[in-house]
């Protein structure tokens, strides 16, 4: 195991992107179908949070609950900001010509994406596997994302190849940092992988909240919370696999 290979992982995960953009542009899924993706992709989510970040996270020195709260204001902070400048709609299911700058649109996915690059590389380098559980969840929560942003860059005007090209330049940069993780776990920088990972769990679970399970309810109603626990068991039971 080496950092090139962590940053190919890292790729894998992210590529779902490039496949729910896909889909949102040939073939255009209702919103119905996309929100049920959403909700199986949140309860994948929840799980690997439950069961590998927040576990992994306690077996260090540094303070869990700092690590948690830290992620969850910055995610907080930071999507806010990315809101102001157009972003705010990057996520939702339906048409929103008001969705404003595609750049931010970019950043504010980039921003949902790095910090489980991030923890990818880490567990790759602590443990020496992939998270079969982590990665599946990372994969499946990323289709749906990919179809909503697409469909909001699109009526924001930007052309199918700018899209398709900022997507493979988040692809690039989540192997980035699923290789950058690994470099510091073995180059034994300072920098706590616990830390890290606590981190990640509070951004992952504010984004949660924030936006996937909102926009998931919405389109698909009571539905969704069945969808979500199945997608809850299939993640657990592929961790205690």
């Amino acid at each position: 195991m080496n950092a090139l290979t962590a940053g190919l992982w890292g790729a894998l995960s992210a590529s779902s992107l490039l496949v729910g953009a896909a889909l949102a542009i040939w073939l255009r899924p209702s919103n119905r179908i996309v929100g049920l993706v959403m909700g199986f992709g949140s309860g994948t989510l929840i799980s690997a949070l439950a069961y590998e970040l927040v576990p992994e996270a306690t077996k260090g020195d540094f303070p869990v609950v700092l690590g948690l709260a830290a992620g969850a204001l910055t995610f907080f902070f930071a999507d806010w900001i990315i809101d102001r400048q157009g972003g705010e709609y990057r996520k939702s299911i339906e048409s929103k010509k008001q969705a404003g700058a595609g750049l931010a649109i970019f950043l504010g996915t980039l921003l949902d994406g790095i910090p489980e690059s991030l923890v990818l590389g880490m567990s790759l380098a602590l443990g020496g596997t992939v998270g079969v559980a982590f990665l599946v969840a990372v994969v499946i929560s990323n289709l749906p994302e990919g179809m909503a942003s697409t469909t909001s860059m699109e009526d924001a005007g930007m052309s199918r190849k700018t899209i398709f090209g900022m997507w493979l330049a988040l692809l690039v940069a989540s192997a980035l940092a699923a290789a950058l993780g690994f470099v510091l776990i073995e180059l034994q920088t300072g920098v706590e992988g616990a830390g890290v990972e606590a981190f990640a769990a509070g951004a992952m679970l504010t984004m949660l909240a924030d936006s996937m399970m909102p926009e998931a309810f919405e389109h698909r109603g009571k539905a969704v919370g069945l969808v979500t626990v199945c997608g809850f068991i299939v993640a657990t039971a592929l961790a205690f696999i």
